[in-house]
């Protein structure tokens, strides 16, 4: 039963994670610049593991029997998002993103810094992380809740070294202006597309 949690686990954490997201997007751009990128997956990999083992064993059931919480995740969050679309959005209007995307001067403590906003901040971290995969990890009988957990945290880490390093390794090809406004770009409508869902739409 504790393998059959384990790739529970495993499977839906991979689900939940592997998408475009703010967090992952942070990850991608920083993995393209080839600056800090093993700091970066580190610090997002530690906090998905703190956070899937705080949904499994409970706090997801708390935060969502809490009409504050999700209030307060949907409207912060919400400003959130829509605050790094536009500074997103301003770097792909700029004829030197590219360059400027090179020469990676942005120090390890800025980065990480906005790594950080960037997990905790984001209420869709708490509601996919903490809630739905805690609900779910819940449901496992209590001797198997561990191994599920596991499971979850192999697949983040996972994920997070292939998004980093992956990108990292293909960045060589990606120097052009164009390529960098075009990947910001993206990234604004993604972070705008989140803040505007988490407006019209109540969480829950």
């Amino acid at each position: 039963m504790a393998c059959t949690a384990l790739l529970q686990g495993w499977l839906t954490g991979a689900g939940l994670i592997v998408a475009i997201g703010a967090q992952n997007a942070l990850v991608l751009r920083q993995g393209l610049m080839r600056q800090h990128v093993a700091p970066v997956v580190a610090l997002c990999a530690l906090s998905d593991v703190v956070l899937i083992c705080l949904g499994v064993f409970g706090l997801g059931s708390l935060i969502a029997a809490s009409p504050l919480l999700l209030t307060l995740f949907r409207y912060g969050g919400a400003a959130f998002l829509l605050v790094y679309a536009a500074s997103a959005a301003r770097r792909a209007l700029s004829p030197k993103a590219g360059l400027q995307a090179q020469m990676g001067s942005a120090s390890l403590g800025a980065v990480l810094g906005s790594t950080l906003a960037m997990t905790y901040l984001n209420p869709h971290v708490y509601l996919d992380t903490v809630v739905l995969l805690g609900t779910v990890g819940a449901q496992q009988p209590s001797g198997d809740r561990a191994a599920f957990a596991a499971g979850a945290c192999v697949a983040s880490v996972m994920w997070f070294s292939l998004l980093g390093f992956g990108a990292a390794a293909v960045a060589a090809p990606l120097r052009r202006a164009a390529v960098w406004r075009g990947i910001d770009a993206v990234i604004a409508l993604v972070m705008a597309c989140l803040g505007l869902q988490l407006l019209l739409r109540p969480l829950g």
